[in-house]
């Protein structure tokens, strides 16, 4: 049984250490809420509050004993600034619409998720998934998920994966057309979440992990204030 900040109790399970895939040379080991136990808003939102995430049914923390270099981030929505950079992004992509979809299996999707990975992670353990990969990854049965649609006119060129939260969303996960890398539809995507927390009311935009050390993660680092926990905290 884990407790969290002296409120929060849930049985957990903490994985063998195994290969960091953020960091070379490094092993890394993750704490889970237990699989097989209920899960629902309230207690993934509380758990996100403490800096864990959701992969799939799953919610979990990097829980390493000799590593510290993970830190769960996120961004306070009204304190955004866009550089001038990321107002570049949002005005060529201003022809871009929107939907919000069910997070069901849609062969649209799944092809451009595919032809992301290829791109992004060729030879990666995320390289040629199955169906079954990909909805496990991305979907769950107890959270609030939503597929948001990118498309320029009938073309889809973008997919983002968002959860509702009581007090904002958390970004899942995000893939893209990778022919259209002028349109920078990463960046896109985190100012359009941006955008819609601010219209939904709320505060934080939960952006996962970032690590100091690892490329793919620098990005994170472009959109500020960001906060990171640290010892029970959210520290600017």
């Amino acid at each position: 049984m884990k407790m969290i900040d002296n409120r929060i109790f849930f049985d957990t399970i903490i994985t063998p250490p195994h290969e960091c895939g953020y960091l070379p040379n490094r092993r890394a080991t993750s704490v889970f809420a237990e699989p097989f136990s209920p899960k629902e808003g309230s207690l993934y939102d509380n758990l996100v509050r403490h800096g864990f995430r959701r992969t799939g049914e799953q919610i979990y923390r990097p829980f390493c004993q000799d590593c510290q270099a993970c830190f769960s981030v996120r961004l306070p929505v009204e304190l955004f600034a866009p550089r001038r950079s990321q107002r570049r992004v949002w005005r060529k992509n201003q022809d871009l619409t929107v939907s919000a979809v069910t997070p069901v299996f849609a062969e649209e999707h799944f092809n451009l998720y595919c032809r992301y990975q290829a791109s992004r992670h060729k030879g990666g353990n995320m390289d040629n998934p199955t169906v079954d990969d990909y909805m496990q990854f991305l979907t769950s049965s107890w959270s609030t998920t939503v597929f948001y649609e990118f498309r320029l006119k009938k073309q889809l060129l973008s997919l983002a994966v968002v959860d509702y939260l009581e007090n904002g969303l958390s970004a899942v996960y995000t893939f893209f057309e990778p022919n259209e890398r002028a349109r920078s539809l990463g960046v896109y995507g985190i100012l359009w979440e941006i955008e819609e927390v601010k219209r939904l009311n709320l505060k934080w935009l939960y952006l996962g992990y970032w690590i100091k050390d690892c490329q793919k993660m620098s990005y994170k680092m472009e959109y500020q204030p960001l906060e990171y926990y640290k010892e029970g905290k959210w520290l600017r």
